[in-house]
C-alpha cells in the first residue's frame, strides 16, 4: 500500500507543477486588469506663434559699385575727384586732352557743309536738267521736235538724278561722323554715373587712357542691401517680403526686408547667399554704413508666423525614427512623426500629426500600443 501512494504522489506531481505555472502566468495580467488603465501627462499639438530666430552674420553691399572707364582714348588733363569724395550722378571726375578732338570735330564739320554744298548744287542741276527736258517735250508736236535730243536729255536728267541721290548719301556720312566726333569731344569729360564716393583712383594727370581703362572707383553708400550666407538647412524661415531685425556691431536694430534667395550653394559651407533690402522708414539706419560691413540678421526659424508645434518631451527616437504616443480614445498609439527646427522647449511639426492632437509626454516610456491610459485634460 504505501508503494502504490508512492506512485500515485509521482503522478500527480507534474500535474501540480503545470497549475503552478499557469497561475504564475496569469498572476500579472491579473494584476494588470486589477491596476486599470495607466496615468500619464499630456499635452496638445496646437499651433504657435513663431518668435524665435538665429543669428546669421551677413554684410552691407552696395547695389551700385564699380569702376568709372574711359570712353574715348587721350591723355589724363585731369582728375577733379580725390579719394573719399562724394560726387552726384553727371559729375565730372577726369577730363582727357581734348585738343585733337576738338579739331577733328571742326574738320568734320566742315566736311558736313562741303557735302550739304555738293547736294544743293546737284538738285540745281537736276531741277535745270528737267525743265529743258520739260520744254523739249513742249515742241513734240512741232517740226523742230528732235526725238534724239529728247532721249539724250531724259538720260542726262537720270545721271544727274544719281548724282542727287550721291549727294544726299554723303550728306548722311558725314553727319555720322559729325556725331562721332561731338561724342567723343563729350566722353572726354569723364562723368559719374550716379551718386556714389570715389573709393579708388587708378588715373592720374599725364597718363594715356584708351577706351576701357579704368579712372576711378566708385561705391553708392545710399543704396545699400545686404548679403547673408546663410545655412541650407535653416531656410525654412526665409521667405521672400519676409521682414527680419538686423544689429549692427554696436547693438542697434533696424528692419530690413528679404529681397531674394539666390540659388546657388556654396558646396564647402553648405551656405546659400540671401539678400534683404533695407527699409527706408524714417529714424531706421540714421548713420553711415560701409560696403562690406558685417551685421548680424535675426532670421526666423520656420517659415511662417503661426506654425505647428508638439512639445518636445513627447517626441522619442526609435532607430532613425521620431515616434510619439497619441492618445485616441483613452489608448496609446504609437506614430512616426516628422519635426523641423525647436521652438523654445517645442518642435515644429513637418507632418505626422494635427492641431488638436493629445501626445503623452511623461510616462511614455513604457506604454504599449493600445494600452489604457488615463490623463488630465492639457492646460494648453
Amino acid at each position: 500500500m504505501p508503494a502504490e501512494q508512492r506512485k500515485l504522489g509521482r503522478q500527480r506531481r507534474p500535474i501540480r507543477c503545470v497549475l503552478a505555472l499557469g497561475f504564475l502566468l496569469a498572476a500579472p495580467a491579473v494584476a494588470l486588469a486589477q491596476s486599470g488603465p495607466t496615468k500619464v501627462v499630456v499635452d496638445q499639438v496646437r499651433q504657435t506663434v513663431v518668435s524665435q530666430t538665429f543669428p546669421v552674420i551677413g554684410r552691407f553691399v552696395a547695389r551700385q559699385f564699380g569702376v568709372v572707364a574711359a570712353l574715348t582714348n587721350g591723355p589724363v588733363k585731369e582728375v577733379a575727384a580725390d579719394v573719399g569724395d562724394r560726387v552726384d550722378r553727371g559729375a565730372i571726375v577726369a577730363r582727357l586732352v581734348d585738343d585733337r578732338i576738338r579739331a577733328n570735330r571742326d574738320l568734320l564739320a566742315a566736311e558736313l557743309s562741303e557735302k550739304q554744298a555738293a547736294l544743293q548744287t546737284a538738285e540745281a542741276q537736276l531741277k535745270l536738267t528737267m525743265g529743258e527736258m520739260a520744254r523739249l517735250d513742249g515742241l513734240r508736236k512741232s517740226a523742230a521736235f528732235s526725238q534724239a535730243r529728247y532721249s539724250d536729255k531724259r538720260n542726262e536728267v537720270a545721271k544727274v538724278r544719281s548724282e542727287v541721290t550721291e549727294a544726299e548719301v554723303a550728306v548722311v556720312r558725314a553727319k555720322a561722323n559729325l556725331r562721332l566726333a561731338s561724342i567723343d569731344l563729350y566722353n572726354s569729360e569723364i562723368r559719374a554715373p550716379y551718386d556714389a564716393v570715389v573709393v579708388q583712383k587708378h588715373a592720374v594727370a599725364g597718363a594715356y587712357l584708351a577706351v576701357g581703362d579704368p579712372v576711378v572707383t566708385l561705391v553708392n553708400d545710399r543704396e545699400m542691401e545686404i548679403e547673408a550666407d546663410v545655412p541650407a538647412e535653416r531656410l525654412a524661415g526665409a521667405a521672400p517680403g519676409r521682414e527680419v531685425k538686423i544689429r549692427l556691431d554696436d547693438g542697434e536694430m533696424f528692419s530690413a526686408t528679404i529681397r531674394a534667395l539666390v540659388p546657388s550653394e556654396n558646396a564647402k559651407t553648405r551656405t546659400r547667399p540671401v539678400r534683404f533690402s533695407l527699409r527706408a522708414t524714417e529714424g531706421e539706419m540714421n548713420r553711415p554704413v560701409a560696403a562690406n560691413q558685417s551685421v548680424t540678421v535675426l532670421l526666423p526659424v520656420a517659415s511662417a508666423e503661426r506654425v505647428l508645434t508638439v512639445h518636445k518631451d513627447a517626441v522619442t527616437t526609435r532607430g532613425k525614427d521620431k515616434v510619439v504616443i497619441v492618445v485616441v480614445e483613452n489608448e496609446a498609439i504609437p506614430r512616426s512623426v516628422r519635426v523641423g527646427e525647436a521652438v523654445g522647449d517645442r518642435f515644429t511639426v513637418l507632418s505626422g500629426l494635427q492641431d488638436g492632437d493629445i501626445v503623452v509626454i511623461r510616462g511614455n516610456e513604457g506604454l504599449r500600443p493600445n494600452q489604457k491610459v488615463t490623463y488630465d485634460d492639457p492646460s494648453g
